[in-house]
């Protein structure tokens, strides 16, 4: 970068003492020859090359930084910060190497063993392949931001023009020529216009919804960006004239510059989701819990492992034995095992991605999965006006026409807000019968015009600039003398019909191109009478001043004085007020130099026209005849979207870099604000927020803001003091100057129409319509999302109570081991997750746009909802190591004959012993039959505490299963019993529940399968035990949750307390 790493370094220096110690040369607030001096350039001759290569050493090439992206080493190793990670990765190295230790003794249990350790790095692994590939594509933005760079320019160097010269070679002091169609190389002072105008595309850097008209007049040092005329800025396109401008800054220091290094902090400063954030806390909360429940297991059973004698009150002669320590070793494994669900992030991913194709129906294209979490919980929305709120097509609002006698006007309201000519009609309008004040009006929008409009699709588009376009679609709705519009305009082939016929019989010879003095654009044309005429269109006052008279409705011309003058300007007031852009017409009959003129370019007329300053003299003595206000219409449907924002508790703040007065009528047409609201307070401009004393209480206010003439650090700013207000914002955007906010904003919302490829790699959701109401729709998708997480976060979490439990009384009762990890890793990855993701379809509520945001720090699981599956969990424990010693000690159970299979009982005193087998006298036990296989242990009875409790484990596995299946009809719900929320509301759940248990089965039935989870196959009687332990679970949470309903209104009176903002 630069002319290497020295250089790029100086600048670097250069740029930030500059901009620290406000020592910035104001190009902008200079006239043209002070600029030259500071350059010391000619803009006649240029740099020499000796100057270009000695500021090059000290500016640098004219391109962006390319920032240090973060290595593939540090990415995989940030996979495994994370609590539930470190946990699973600490269980699966104590488990290889105890499986490797049990390996080396050989046995049937060997591949097993290796299983489960294989299972968990496969998971972790998976899970940061995934990671990397996320946070690998996050600086995108930055590739994006580069790809609108131009690459060439026209230079004048050693007073040669060089026409092609590569644009990262400028350094300021460059003299540069642009073009129409040019991308501007830097930002640069305009020294001279070559055309009568220059007007620059620079919408997506400002926010401003038209081209910006440029000059070389200076302005005052403190202007904002949109107020600096005479300047032109990196990125941004001539779409009008040609100039000569002087490079100010470039690279890094170019405004563009400053956003890039915006978008890069903000990247820096990404956060958690909320969801994120809460199972970060679950997970730590969950370490504790298994440090704890180790703990206890193994002070439970530090007895069978570590043994001494007390001789003379002292404790001597310990006896360790390490075999049983890597047993209760083993058991902790287990621990982490069961605690965790390691199935919890596929599933949450696999929801999400459910999401975003359900939004993705809705014009919402999520490019971040969490992102459609965090939405459901979006407080605050900031959104850009135009394209979002607005259409951004211009259209005529409405028409002004002179009246029938002096001092009398007509104003006609014109409905519609796209450029279709069936879009609304005119209201009261005379169809069929326009009078000749009409007709000229008419006229002139027609022909004084240089824009079309076709159709795309099933829409219409606009074809040169914006307002012309919105007054030939007028022209259409006005119709033709006589009505034969009717059928011309209708037809899909010729969209301006009226246009059209109007131009045929005012043939145009002649333009008067508009220009920033007179604000007007005039058309010679040749009438089909024969006779000579100047239309003109331009802005009412300039137009008005050149004007002497007026024309009435029966076409008389009338001497305009000063009363009708003020009426026409009082008018021109009102519509104005309104955020309306007026635009007055005018016209002259009376050409006497022209009256032979047809176009020749040898004719004395002729010569009048090659010099734009004669253009006012032409167009004056001018006939006025009425005036146009247009405007970009809000969207029909934003308005409802505002309101279903109230409903649901979300605050809509518009922030805009367009004029204050166009944007507080747009806000007052959509909702933001009521039709008489005092909105003093609640407007105000970007620079008037930054100088406020106390931003964060302004944003605290209750209801709609709007910012106006807002830059990226306004938006950036506003942006960080709501988030560090505890809110959750999302921001939307289109241009190059939002992808900073975009980026730091808790939900970045890209436009798909208007957006810049920038402002969507900044993005976490593209709105493939452009619509504000889309977002709206989105949001109520994101929380019905979220109460479906809630779902089966809670399900798997309840779950995973249980097997822990299950875990604990079996230490504590010291009973032979029931399940082994691979057995619970194979429930909580395989057979728990189609329930958990057939719960992310659970059908949304009817009242989720009406309740408030959730707040982002609110409980994953609330106390009430943790006692519930503490009583659960309680069950599950109770069941599975219940029906463990049931088949020790039973040979019936509830009236099911467990004794089919010859297997000898013994009782729980000596269950509970097990391990001082060996010292028991005259101990046998008989062969059983599970399957086809025969278990004997002659050789070793012992072993029936060992191998032998491969049926009573199966049972202990089987009834874990089935309790979880029942278990997630009871999460269909939080508080709804299954009798008013039956299974079927959701189907899914239902084909999830026999796919887990079809695995089941094939896990039972298939005899590799059997080996390696240490399982046998169950008979008919053994599976009726399994269900009859089993289904009470649905009883239990059903009495739970009606004590849940009828306390409800006690626990939740505590949590309805105004919320206090973080202390600042």
């Amino acid at each position: 970068m630069g002319k290497g790493g020295e250089d790029y370094g100086k600048r670097e220096k250069i740029g930030t003492e500059s901009q620290n110690q406000g020592n910035v040369f104001p190009a902008w607030a200079k006239d043209v020859k002070e600029c030259e001096k500071k350059y010391e350039v000619n803009r006649e001759f240029g740099l020499s090359t000796g100057d270009v290569e000695k500021r090059l050493k000290i500016y640098g090439y004219n391109e962006l930084e390319k920032h240090e992206g973060v290595s593939i080493f540090k990415l995989i190793l940030d996979q495994f910060n994370d609590t539930l990670v470190r946990i699973l990765l600490a269980a699966a190295i104590i488990s290889f190497v105890l499986a490797w230790y049990d390996g080396e003794e050989g046995g049937e249990m060997e591949i097993t063993a290796f299983v489960e350790p294989l299972v968990i790095f496969l998971i972790l692994i998976v899970n940061a392949i995934v990671g990397v590939w996320q946070e690998s594509n996050a600086e995108k933005a930055l590739e994006a931001l580069k790809e609108i760079q131009s690459e060439h320019a026209t230079v004048i160097r050693d007073g040669k023009k060089f026409s092609s010269l590569p644009a990262k070679e400028l350094v300021p002091g460059d003299i540069v020529e642009l073009r129409v169609g040019d991308k501007v190389p830097a930002d640069m002072r305009v020294l001279n216009l070559i055309s009568s105008t220059l007007r620059v595309e620079q919408g997506s850097l400002t926010g401003e919804s038209e081209a910006v008209n440029k000059t070389v007049k200076a302005v005052a040092e403190n202007t904002d960006i949109q107020g600096k005329k005479c300047m032109v800025f990196a990125g941004t396109t001539v779409v009008n004239g040609n100039c000569i401008c002087l490079v100010t800054e470039t690279g890094m220091n170019t405004e563009i510059g400053k956003v890039h290094s915006q978008i890069h902090e903000a990247s820096q400063n990404e956060e958690d989701t909320p969801l994120k954030k809460k199972l970060n806390e679950f997970g730590e909360v969950l370490t504790m819990l298994i440090g704890i429940i180790c703990a206890l297991v193994w002070l439970i059973n530090v007895k069978y492992f570590l043994t001494w004698e007390y001789v003379d009150g002292w404790p001597k002669n310990f006896k360790f034995s390490f075999e049983k320590c890597t047993y209760y070793f083993e058991i902790a494994v287990a621990l982490a095992v069961a605690a965790i669900p390691e199935g919890l992030p596929a599933v949450i991913t696999t929801c999400l991605a459910l999401g975003t194709r359900k939004m993705a129906q809705k014009n919402a294209l999520v490019r971040k999965l969490p992102s459609v979490e965090t939405l459901g919980c979006t407080t605050v929305i900031c959104s850009d006006k135009t394209g979002t709120l607005t259409t951004n097509q211009m259209a005529v609002s409405k028409l002004v026409a002179m009246g029938s006698r002096v001092g009398t006007l007509r104003s006609f309201n014109v409905e519609g807000t796209t450029y279709s000519p069936s879009d609304g009609k005119i209201e009261d309008w005379p169809v069929g019968r326009l009078d000749y004040n009409l007709q000229m009006i008419a006229k002139i929008a027609a022909v004084c015009n240089d824009a079309g409009v076709e159709q795309s699709g099933n829409h219409y588009v606009a074809g040169g600039l914006p307002t012309e376009a919105a007054l030939k679609v007028m022209v259409e709705k006005m119709g033709f003398p006589g009505g034969l519009n009717n059928e011309s305009s209708s037809g899909h082939e010729d969209v301006l019909a009226c246009c059209r016929l109007w131009n045929k019989m005012e043939q145009r010879i002649a333009t008067l191109e508009f220009d920033r003095d007179r604000k007007s654009m005039g058309v010679i044309v040749n009438s089909s009478s024969g006779k000579k005429s100047l239309l003109v269109k331009g802005a009412v006052e300039n137009v008005l001043d050149r004007s002497t008279s007026i024309q009435l409705l029966d076409g008389s011309v009338v001497a305009l004085d000063q009363y009708s003058k003020d009426l026409i300007l009082q008018s021109l007031h009102e519509m104005s007020t309104n955020a309306l852009r007026c635009l007055g017409f005018a016209y002259k009959e009376d050409l006497s130099e022209f009256a032979t003129y047809s176009g020749d370019e040898d004719h004395p007329a002729h010569q009048l026209l090659l010099e734009p300053r004669n253009y006012p003299s032409i167009e004056s003595n001018l006939t006025f005849v009425g005036l146009a206000g247009l405007w970009d219409p809000p969207r029909k449907e934003v308005r409802q979207a505002i309101e279903d924002c109230k409903a649901a508790g979300i605050r809509v703040m518009v922030i805009t870099g367009d004029h204050k007065n166009t944007a507080e009528a747009i806000c007052r047409e959509i909702g933001v604000f009521g039709p008489d609201d005092d909105i003093s307070s609640k407007s105000l401009t970007g620079r008037d927020f930054m100088d406020h004393h106390d931003q964060k209480t302004h944003l605290r206010q209750s209801g709609g803001l709007l910012f106006s003439r807002a830059e990226p650090r306004h938006k950036q700013e506003i942006v960080r003091l709501l988030k560090e207000d505890g809110e959750v914002v999302a921001m939307t955007g289109d241009g190059v100057n939002d992808a900073p906010a975009l980026k730091l904003a808790d939900i970045g919302i890209a436009m798909g129409i208007a957006g810049t490829e920038v402002a969507k790699e900044a993005s976490d959701m593209v709105l493939a319509d452009d619509n504000f109401s889309t977002i709206v729709a989105a949001v109520g998708e994101g929380r019905s999302i979220y109460n479906n997480m809630k779902a089966f976060i809670r399900y798997m979490i309840s779950s995973n109570i249980g097997e822990v439990a299950s875990i604990f009384f079996t230490a504590a009762l010291g009973i032979p081991e029931g399940m082994i990890p691979v057995q619970l890793l194979w429930v909580n990855l395989v057979t728990d997750g189609p329930p958990a993701t057939a719960l992310g379809f659970n059908p949304p509520d009817g009242d989720v746009m009406k309740k408030p945001p959730r707040k982002s720090d609110d409980s994953l699981i609330s106390v009430w909802i943790l006692f519930r599956y503490l009583v659960i969990g309680l069950y599950v424990g109770i069941a599975t190591v219940g029906v463990f010693i049931i088949w020790y000690t039973h040979h019936t159970f509830m009236g099911i004959d467990l004794s089919g299979d010859g297997h000898s009982l013994v009782t729980y005193s000596q269950l509970a012993n097990w391990g001082q087998c060996g010292s028991w006298k005259d101990f046998s036990v008989s062969p059983f039959t599970a399957g086809p296989q025969v278990f004997n242990f002659d050789a070793n009875p012992c072993e029936y505490f060992r191998s032998g409790k491969i049926k009573a484990s199966t049972l202990s596995l089987s009834v874990l299963v089935a309790i979880e299946m029942f278990n997630s009809l009871n999460a269909l719900s939080e508080d709804c019993s299954l009798v008013r929320m039956p299974p079927w509301v959701n189907p899914w759940l239902l084909l999830a529940m026999s796919i887990s248990f079809a695995l089941h089965f094939l896990i039972l039935y298939v005899p590799f399968l059997a080996q390696v989870f240490g399982i046998v196959p169950l008979s008919l009687n053994e599976w009726l035990l399994v269900l009859a332990v089993a289904l009470p679970v649905i009883l239990i949470d059903e009495v739970l949750k009606f004590v849940g309903r009828c306390t409800s209104g006690l626990r939740h009176s505590g949590s309805r307390r105004p919320s206090k903002h973080k202390a600042e």
